[in-house]
């Protein structure tokens, strides 16, 4: 166990603060435009899947002790982010759209870039700012869900992921068997349906219309509303385009992410459409020491699903014996997911084998695989 003391210093939590060095990283390939724009993904994925094989496992944990005093380098990275992404996201997209020497090419690879970014970084930062009880984490989680114009995000993963994983309620639980090309456009209307409908419910709790003005779709609506209006006005439809275009490699990010962290994964049905409560070996566990620097402790996924309000500095690591292992960290499995037979033939086995482990009273798999079970109550 890492002590209290030790998690607080700053040169702990600076291997988190590496994401930073994306920031100069892409105006620095901006200015040099041509093939030099393909720096930003390759530094992403390929860079911190290299470093993963070099420095290895962090098998660690922190002290659960730790307070939030002790936490606060580990914040503050996600705190000052929002405005970093800001400033470089609407900066590029007038640098951009003004930069001569920057073909159409050069612009679409840059934006691609832009979009490794706000997805890879952005939205796994909001993710962890949205998880916070206090309004100013919340507020700017909102603003980095709003630069990729998926701002409902927080509410489907607030009220509907975290309560219905591994049920077929939930929309961003991959079927075993199911190819990232068919779960990308099922979770993409799956995930806007749901969460509308989710906030709508609350509402209708309260004897409220889903129109009133506490639903948080207003908010959501009003802040995207601004982005692409600032984009427009920064850098015409050139700059409108290419924000679309971030926008949408940032969803993709994140949409792969969530396809390979539930990946066959399924809570147990009781009968009469009662599932089991959400355990560590839900979700796929990754302890790889670089990929969890560049995504903030992410890949310990197992133990954010069996205590999500916990910060990402205190997330701790589950042994094979507690949680199913992803074999790489997201950046090389995510590279996976996106080949289908390649995918499959690694992570199929897998999930066989979690299955006869967990469940082996469980004959028939098909209505699991088929997300064809009853609905949660």
């Amino acid at each position: 166990m890492i002590a209290s003391s030790q998690v607080a210093k700053l040169s702990s939590a600076l291997p988190f603060w590496l994401s930073l060095l994306l920031i100069p990283l892409i105006w620095i390939v901006a200015g040099l435009g041509s093939w030099w724009v393909l720096l930003v993904p390759a530094a992403t994925w390929y860079l911190f899947s290299a470093l993963d094989a070099v420095v290895g496992l962090n098998l660690e944990n922190a002290d659960l002790e730790t307070t939030e005093e002790d936490l606060y380098w580990y914040r503050l990275i996600t705190m000052i982010w929002p405005f970093i992404q800001f400033v470089t996201v609407f900066g590029l997209i007038w640098y951009a759209t003004q930069a001569e020497h920057l073909s159409v090419a050069a612009r679409i690879g840059l934006f691609f870039g832009v979009g490794v970014i706000s997805g890879t970084v952005g939205i796994v930062y909001s993710h962890e700012l949205m998880h916070q009880k206090n309004r100013t984490e919340r507020w700017l989680g909102d603003i980095l869900m709003a630069m990729v114009l998926y701002s409902h995000f927080r509410s489907e993963h607030l009220l509907v992921h975290h309560r219905y994983v591994g049920t077929p309620r939930d929309p961003v639980t991959a079927r075993y068997n199911e190819g990232f090309h068919r779960f990308f456009p099922r979770v993409l209307l799956g995930s806007l349906k749901s969460s509308f409908r989710a906030e709508k419910e609350m509402l209708a709790r309260k004897d409220l219309p889903w129109t009133d003005r506490s639903n948080p779709f207003w908010r959501y609506w009003g802040l995207q509303g601004g982005m692409l209006l600032l984009a427009l006005l920064i850098g015409g439809w050139a700059g409108f385009f290419l924000f679309l275009w971030q926008a949408f490699i940032a969803i993709w990010q994140l949409e792969i992410v969530n396809y390979v962290e539930h990946y066959g994964l399924t809570r147990k049905h009781l009968g009469k459409g009662k599932y089991e409560h959400v355990k560590p070996h839900h979700s796929w566990n990754a302890a790889h020491m670089a990929s969890n620097w560049l995504l903030i402790n992410l890949q310990r996924h197992s133990d954010h699903h069996y205590k999500p309000g916990r910060r990402f500095p205190l997330l701790q690591n589950y042994t094979e014996a507690d949680a199913p292992q992803l074999p790489y960290g997201y950046p090389l499995m995510t590279m996976f997911a996106m080949v289908p037979p390649l995918w499959k033939r690694a992570m199929n086995p897998k999930v066989r084998k979690w299955r006869a482990m967990y469940y082996p009273e469980i004959t028939d798999w098909k209505p699991y695989s088929k997300a064809s079970n009853p609905m949660p109550r």
